[in-house]
């Protein structure tokens, strides 16, 4: 599908690229959401029976790649959509309601609410059986992309049966956001939503599991390096090899292959995990690629930032923002796991005397 991700090359530079600095001070436009269902990016990896590209695992890791580079913001409003899209696709069961429909024919953008499982029992969207359905009702701790969706998809638990049901939620009067003030993607329009016992059709349910196997399958999710770290990471390398400053393309010189080793890496194991049906298969080898990953992208922010001086913290300079984003790398998808081996990571730095 070389020419779908060409396509999306192209708009990212041409578009999300020259509007980054400006798609973080305000928010992205709902603009860019109907240049991505353009594009065909709001269903890539449907089948062609619902107009989509059906892309590869391959072809989708540049997609995210190439987006997450030129403007983060919109890389995590659209990530929120995306992945969702590719599991309604792949399953065996299929949703049979009006939203999934719409959904995999790339018709409206998704908004995900899943991660709130990795709290429970202490925070967690509650879901209680209904005859012809289930009602959730909490709140949903940060939705990106607020105001741009039509729908979310939600991950609650029914807690007397550790039971996980995962469903579509239309945004409605009974979705209320209240906008979160953060540090670094203060464009992407992510806010705290609350649940106000919303009655989920069973056919807007996408699947129910056993809340440990949710976790095992999490484990796997959470503990890879992904595209969008690569991605940032090709941007920065990017500015360096085209400073002024010959140390500074010096330090994109000696990255390059670092980079390259890390993602060649990191996608060889999470490939090699999921043919073994993925869970904690050589866990601690992803989640070391993991720390490593933004590590690395700590690393060449910083550079980035010493290499244009006091003028790369102002506001209209990207290496701020490209710092900004990779704090932001380090906490987006945590899992209890991650953090630990973050924190082990930091703690072996430390002077033992």
């Amino acid at each position: 599908m070389a020419n779908f991700v060409d396509r999306i090359e192209e708009y990212a530079g041409r578009v999300l690229e020259p509007a980054a600095l400006e798609t973080d001070r305000t928010a992205v436009p709902a603009q860019t959401i109907d240049d991505l269902a353009q594009l065909g990016a709001l269903n890539h990896l449907a089948p062609a029976e619902y107009g989509g590209a059906g892309l590869g695992t391959a072809d989708d890791r540049r997609v995210h790649e190439i987006i997450a580079g030129a403007c983060f913001n919109t890389w995590l409003v659209w990530a929120q959509h995306a992945p969702l899209v590719g599991r309604l696709a792949a399953s065996p069961t299929p949703s049979t309601g009006a939203l999934a429909e719409r959904v995999l024919r790339g018709r409206i953008l998704l908004g995900a609410g899943i991660s709130d499982v990795r709290r429970f029992p202490e925070h967690y969207i509650a879901a209680t059986r209904t005859p012809k359905g289930w009602v959730f009702d909490g709140t949903i701790s940060w939705v990106s992309g607020w105001g741009l969706n039509e729908a979310l998809t939600v991950s609650a638990v029914e807690a007397s049966t550790n039971t996980v049901v995962t469903a579509l939620v239309p945004v409605s009067s009974r979705t209320r956001g209240e906008p979160l003030r953060l540090g670094a993607v203060t464009g992407s329009r992510t806010e705290r939503v609350r649940l106000d016992a919303i009655d989920v059709p069973e056919e807007d349910v996408l699947g129910t599991q056993d809340l440990d196997a949710w976790r095992r399958a999490d484990i796997g999710t959470a503990s890879d390096a992904r595209p969008h770290h690569f991605g940032l990471a090709l941007r920065v390398l990017k500015e360096l090899k085209s400073a002024s400053d010959p140390q500074a393309r010096a330090v994109a010189a000696s990255w390059i292959p670092r980079i390259a080793r890390l993602r060649a890496d990191a996608y060889s194991l999470a490939d090699e995990a999921a043919a073994a049906g993925g869970g904690s298969y050589r866990i601690d080898e992803r989640l070391a690629l993991k720390v490593a990953s933004g590590e690395a992208l700590g690393t060449l922010t910083r550079a980035l930032l010493a290499a244009r001086s006091g003028h790369g913290i102002s506001g209209d300079d990207t290496a701020q923002l490209h710092a900004r984003n990779a704090l932001f790398v380090l906490v987006q998808g945590q899992s209890a796991a991650v953090r630990s081996a973050q924190l082990s990571f930091y703690s072996s730095l430390g002077d033992p005397s």
